[in-house]
């Protein structure tokens, strides 16, 4: 079968064109913006990509033309599909059809976090022998791929709660059926699709409603949130976690010897199941690996298997990244977008101690942050670091100076990009911490970034 897949350089939509390429499809893809990590994946497997959506890839003939929720009406290839009467469908729809099917299938949902407990819980599996498949929106350290079909009878998801296409808008993860599904956390996020919290609260007691009497909810005991939608009605035991001291749970992770959790305990009621001392500071990090051995531990594995994984895990790419370090100062890159995300990012990179500032560098660039929806909470989300400097890319309508006005000389607002790197260059000394933070690829700031430091250092 040859898939021609649209919007295929999103970290979902490649990781589709990997699963198709992998069970023998042919693949051809096409997108607008094109950079790592996954053009280079794509590269990497063979897929040639079209830079563009003109009407004649209808063209290239392909079976199925394979539907981005980055596409709308109105596009012209769109439209040219619709008009010739082409099959097509959405990604979760295919994934469901033609890799899902009878498999085991863990879906890891919340509007933080999802990526890392995917990629945990994968990274888990494999290192218990079960060789899971897994599709996730980012590349794991471990595995160097987004996605994988994996030869066992698991297959793990990251279970985004975003539309799936132009004419299917419920959420992605009501295609999934998972048989154990961890929720993680939910807060108004995708202001561009949701209105308020009650309305991704509908999405996810659609999730809930998809989840067997057999099955296992793993959910965060200390998010009121996700209270609300177990109450909307729950079919499916529920185990709960959280390193919240003061809320009632199953399991429980606790810090030891000082609050970067880089050491921790788990705890399952009165029981002391073990220790990790890892590579992943943060207390939602710990949270994360919670979930994920809480929901390994339903398909199976042993938990002292699981700590032992959780042990060696290698993170997660543009999660907390170091990029390069050039004259003592190091850069990192990381794809927090949402307010609570800054916050924590700014709290890990603190943590990992030294006497330098944490600079913090921020592009509004998801559509919630272009709607201006979280523009009140931005400020405050980044009064972890010492300096802060903020992108206004022609594509943010607000006005970004006066939402960071309660930040005063702390920070400063550029819409230029060379004029950012020339600034950064020019405030940055030996010992600091420069965390460039957006979800998309931030214009190449980070090699242009270190290119320069490096011509300073050489000058």
């Amino acid at each position: 079968m040859h898939l021609h897949i649209l919007g295929i350089c999103g970290t979902f939509m490649g990781g589709i064109a990997a699963l198709a390429r992998a069970a023998g499809h042919r693949v051809t893809g096409s997108d607008r913006n094109v950079y790592p990590p996954m053009s280079t994946q794509l590269a990497s497997l063979g897929i040639d990509v079209i830079e563009g959506y003109e009407p004649d890839q209808l063209k290239l003939e392909p079976d199925v033309f394979v539907v981005g929720n980055v596409m709308s009406r109105g596009n012209s290839l769109v439209e040219a599909i619709l008009d010739a009467g082409r099959r097509y469908e959405s990604g979760p729809e295919w994934l469901a059809r033609n890799v899902l099917g009878e498999r085991w299938v863990l879906g890891v949902a919340g509007t933080h976090g999802k990526t890392t407990t995917t990629s945990l819980l994968a990274w888990i599996l494999e290192h218990a022998g079960l060789a899971p498949g897994f599709l996730v929106g980012g590349v794991p350290l471990d595995f160097g791929v987004s996605a994988r079909l994996g030869g066992g009878r698991h297959f793990v998801v990251e279970a985004d709660e975003y539309d799936t296409a132009f004419f299917d808008k419920r959420a992605k993860f009501v295609h999934y059926r998972p048989r154990t599904a961890i929720l993680n956390n939910l807060e108004h996020d995708h202001a561009d699709i949701y209105p308020d919290v009650a309305s991704i609260q509908r999405q996810f007691h659609l999730l809930l409603r998809t989840v067997p009497g057999a099955g296992r909810l793993v959910v965060n005991a200390a998010d009121p949130h996700l209270a609300e939608v177990l109450g909307m009605g729950c079919w499916t035991p529920v185990e709960r976690f959280t390193a919240d001291a003061s809320a009632p749970t199953d399991w429980r992770v606790v810090a030891s010897g000082d609050s970067s959790y880089a050491r921790y305990s788990v705890v399952h009621g009165a029981r002391h199941v073990g220790d990790v001392e890892w590579g992943m500071l943060g207390r939602h990090n710990a949270e994360n690996a919670l979930a994920a051995l809480v929901a390994a531990r339903h398909a199976g594995v042993d938990e002292q298997a699981a700590l032992e994984a959780l042990r060696r895990f290698g993170g997660v790419r543009r999660r907390l990244e170091v990029r390069g370090t050039v004259g003592g100062v190091v850069v990192y890159d990381d794809f927090a977008h949402h307010p609570t995300a800054i916050t924590t990012t700014l709290e890990g990179v603190r943590r990992t101690g030294g006497a330098g500032r944490v600079i913090a560098v921020v592009e509004p660039r998801s559509n919630t942050m272009k709607l201006g929806t979280h523009k009140a909470a931005l400020a405050e989300s980044l009064r972890g670091a010492d300096r802060v400097f903020v992108y206004q890319s022609p594509e943010v309508r607000w006005d970004v100076t006066e939402a960071m006005a309660p930040l005063g000389a702390l920070a400063i607002v550029h819409d230029d990009l060379a004029r950012l790197t020339a600034a950064l260059v020019a405030e940055a000394r030996p010992g600091d911490r420069l965390v460039l933070m957006s979800n998309g690829s931030f214009g190449g700031l980070h090699d242009r970034l270190l290119a320069a430091l490096a011509e300073r250092a050489h000058a």
